[in-house]
């Protein structure tokens, strides 16, 4: 899998500027780059069909649960319990890696638009009230999300609100968007299947 694009939400403070983050991005983008279909390939292919359709294109699922299990040999920790700010409860991240400066967490998006707006809001939160040290989001790109589940979150749909997050008053901590998208098409390689084991992927 190729990385299409990094943008950079925000980016200020000692963490951003550390080796620590440094060495947390390289690592993700690593893990990021090894995911691959079919297994053994060594790349990313795409069944090549459009997801608009019931029944048609490939899952999302699959595609994070590889990722999330490499994440987790590197030490990250995997759906960890509800996090509370104030009296409010928000869910688990998907990964998190604790560092000296904080933990830094990732969400890899396989839910709608909105469910991207949501794990956005939530990392800028604790980030503004210093809870974490950095997030980052996981979406497809427009080209990859024409073969991926319809409705799915993706980058051309999070655009036009960028400037909003770039705009907070953070002082410290790191909030960006990783966008990634496949290596190639075929109509030769099986469909990603929806809802089911990402071990494949492994």
């Amino acid at each position: 899998m190729k990385i299409a694009r990094e943008v950079k939400l925000i980016g200020r403070g000692k963490f951003a500027s550390s080796r620590a983050w440094k060495v947390a991005r390289r690592k993700l983008h690593a893990a990021i780059k090894k995911v691959e279909w079919p297994k053994g390939s060594g790349k990313f292919t795409i069944y090549a069909e459009s997801g608009k359709k019931r029944g048609k294109g490939n899952g999302v699922k699959p595609i994070k649960d590889g990722l999330m299990i490499d994440l987790h040999k590197q030490g990250y920790r995997l759906e960890s319990s509800a996090l509370l700010t104030g009296n409010r409860k928000f869910g688990s991240f998907d990964a998190v890696l604790d560092t000296k400066y904080g933990p830094t967490v990732v969400e890899w998006e396989t839910g709608n638009v909105s469910s991207s707006h949501r794990s956005l809001n939530k990392m800028a939160l604790f980030l503004l009230e210093g809870k974490i040290a950095a997030g980052t989001l996981i979406v497809p790109s427009r080209e990859m999300y024409k073969y991926l589940t319809d409705r799915v979150g993706n980058m051309q749909e999070l655009e036009p609100y960028l400037d909003l997050w770039k705009s907070l008053p953070c002082k410290e901590g790191v909030l960006d968007i990783v966008v990634i998208e496949h290596d190639a098409t075929s109509l030769h390689v099986p469909r990603i299947a929806k809802g089911t084991d990402g071990r494949a992927l492994a």
